[in-house]
């Protein structure tokens, strides 16, 4: 039996389907060929690769075989993908953010890693709820979002840093955006502080990229790269004003996985709150203290 999905496509399913076609294309198996294998046809074929229709795990299992795919871990996270109903705890949030929004924090779920570099903002993980606000007010003051409802979304998302699953978080966040003011010199202090406190946990290293670095950075814009536990299946999300942008190709992966690198090599070493040091210290921690100074007098 063929089961639609009801509602809009997800980015979980719309990716489970890309790598179903590129797997089959790789193979050299048209679309009735590979149905034939699984007593479907041409058109479904296509429709579950468009991320439009289910697959169950037995269908799933006899077309790896047939692509060639030997990889345990990629079988393994692709067959999650497939089987995952897409709910969670973003689900009582359907129709109240946007869609990107219920996308962004399935993506982060599902991940095991997550890099993230921002240039203007401090990352979402990291945010206060005042913080949130100040970015939010002014794009949802006319709009169909609730200020309130986004922010709680916001909030809720961060629950992965402490969540009982094993993630690693990379932050390189540019000196840009700790210097930004527009939520506040009292707001900017206490995100400051919070950013020394997010770096406490085991599983966070946070990064500053300085002004002063002598190095030219690889990438001017921000971006996350999610990985869920193989290489193959990260995805990079690239945002736009009401927009995402989600890649996945193997090229774009080890683009966007050396461009984080370097941008790490760049930056100040991470905020180490157990190291033995002043203010002139210079590191992460260092310059935090250092912009910390003045919006406490």
């Amino acid at each position: 039996m063929i089961v639609g999905y009801k509602g809009p496509i997800s980015q979980r399913q719309r990716r489970f389907g890309e790598e179903l076609q590129l797997l089959r294309t790789a193979a050299g198996l048209s679309a009735p060929e590979a149905g034939a294998l699984v007593g479907m046809k041409g058109p479904a074929v296509s429709h579950t690769e468009a991320g439009r229709i289910t697959l169950n795990p037995e269908r799933l299992e006899i077309w790896l075989d047939a692509y060639g795919c030997n990889d345990p871990a990629y079988r393994k996270i692709l067959a999650e993908m497939g089987r995952s109903t897409g709910k969670g705890w973003w689900s009582s949030f359907e129709g109240k953010v946007p869609d990107l929004s219920l996308d962004l924090a399935e993506l982060e779920e599902r991940a095991t890693r997550l890099d993230n570099y921002e240039t203007l903002y401090i990352p979402g993980l990291l945010q206060l709820p005042e913080y949130a606000e100040a970015i939010y007010k002014d794009a949802y003051r006319n709009g169909r979002w609730d200020l309130a409802t986004a922010v709680q979304f916001r909030m809720d998302r961060q629950r992965i840093i402490d969540s009982e699953i094993q993630r690693q978080f990379r932050f390189v966040i540019h000196e840009a955006a700790l210097r930004m003011l527009f939520p506040g010199v009292e707001v900017m202090r206490d995100q400051l502080v919070h950013l020394l406190d997010m770096a406490e946990h085991p599983n966070v290293a946070i990064q500053i990229l300085p002004f002063a670095a002598t190095r030219k950075p690889p990438h001017s814009s921000s971006f996350l790269l999610c990985d869920p536990g193989c290489t193959d299946l990260s995805t990079i999300v690239l945002e736009a004003p009401g927009r995402a942008e989600h890649t996945g190709t193997p090229e774009n992966i080890a683009a966007y996985g050396w461009k984080f690198q370097q941008l790490s090599e760049i930056a100040l070493p991470a905020i180490d709150a157990t190291a033995s040091r002043d203010r002139s210290s210079r590191d992460s921690w260092g310059l935090l203290q250092h912009l910390l100074y003045p919006l406490q007098v």
